[in-house]
């Protein structure tokens, strides 16, 4: 009964995607925006629009206005792929934006990013400040799109790039960030809006900020322990596949194969292992054979007897 009301009403996703959408929140609003760190997508194109106006419209409803054409524009390319779950994560990210800045009538007492932890680390540590807010974006963005959810934007884009001209979705995404960070430059360049730092070096601050963030949402959405699969092609194929069977603990699948160089016909081994066990099971394949050929290499998704299934 509970697991259908959660599938039905699923209340931890939406919970997820409400927390993840803080974090992220934070991370934008309250360490990148007066820095003048812009992250890419909307977010970036809000903050751009949010510095030529002169501070005048808050962040939060920027975003939230550019991404309403997107949202529309993906519900009509690509149907409901883009449906609830976008809309409430793009909507709560441009709500917490506001909301921890103050800039929401009846909270502007809150204003984070006047703390004195905030000021201390924009005037004496600029990078870690930076690295505080791509850690906290990453991880923010991991954790909605682990629950099914998207912040819009970018993300609409490339799938419509994706679907109508087979552009590839990351490549998409990539291009987009670096004109949104582009023009976020020029306007704090024309604007002088950072005297005390050049708008090229909060360029390349911005750049950094976008691989930290990225690859944080690759760890959230595929964990931390990559499992490993593992081809092993060997003349004592039997003995290596009895080896790991005992000493592992791990199923073999032997695949018929022929060697083209030697025209020899032998089995190749595959196996799939956690990462920690990783080096066991080279020492293992090494002790047989010295002389083994293996490729290792990374498997996000394993499902089946000795492996968690991810959520």
């Amino acid at each position: 009964m509970i697991k259908s009301f959660l599938k039905k009403y699923p209340v931890i996703d939406y919970s997820a995607i409400a927390v993840g959408s803080a974090l992220m929140s934070i991370g934008i609003g309250v360490f990148l925006v007066d820095a003048r760190v812009v992250p890419g997508g909307v977010s970036g194109l809000a903050m751009a629009l949010y510095y030529l106006s002169g501070n005048k419209i808050p962040i939060g409803i920027l975003i939230w206005i550019l991404n309403i054409p997107l949202f529309i524009w993906g519900l009509k390319e690509l149907g409901k792929k883009f449906g609830l779950r976008t809309f409430v994560g793009f909507s709560l990210n441009s709500f917490f934006i506001d909301f921890f800045r103050g800039d929401i009538p009846g909270f502007s007492w809150i204003r984070l990013q006047d703390s004195q932890t905030v000021r201390e680390l924009y005037q004496k540590d600029f990078l870690f400040l930076i690295l505080i807010g791509a850690v906290l974006l990453g991880i923010g963005l991991g954790i909605i799109f682990k629950f099914k959810g998207t912040t819009a934007g970018s993300d609409i884009i490339a799938s419509i790039l994706h679907k109508r001209f087979g552009f590839k979705p990351g490549q998409s995404i990539m291009v987009v960030d670096f004109i949104v960070i582009a023009f976020a430059g020029f306007i704090i360049d024309i604007k002088n809006l950072s005297p005390d730092r050049p708008a090229l070096v909060l360029t390349f601050y911005a750049i950094f900020l976008l691989f930290i963030s990225s690859r944080l949402i690759d760890i959230i959405i595929d964990g931390f322990d990559y499992a490993r699969a593992a081809y092993i092609i060997s003349d004592k194929f039997d003995e290596i596949s009895e080896a790991i069977l005992k000493n592992l603990g791990r199923g073999v699948t032997a695949v018929n194969t022929r060697g083209v160089y030697l025209n020899v016909q032998r089995e190749m081994l595959l196996t799939v292992v956690p990462l920690r066990e990783v080096t066991k099971l080279v020492d293992v394949v090494k002790e047989v054979d010295p002389t083994a050929f293996v490729i290792i290499y990374n498997v996000h998704e394993v499902l089946g007897e000795g492996f968690r299934r991810r959520i």
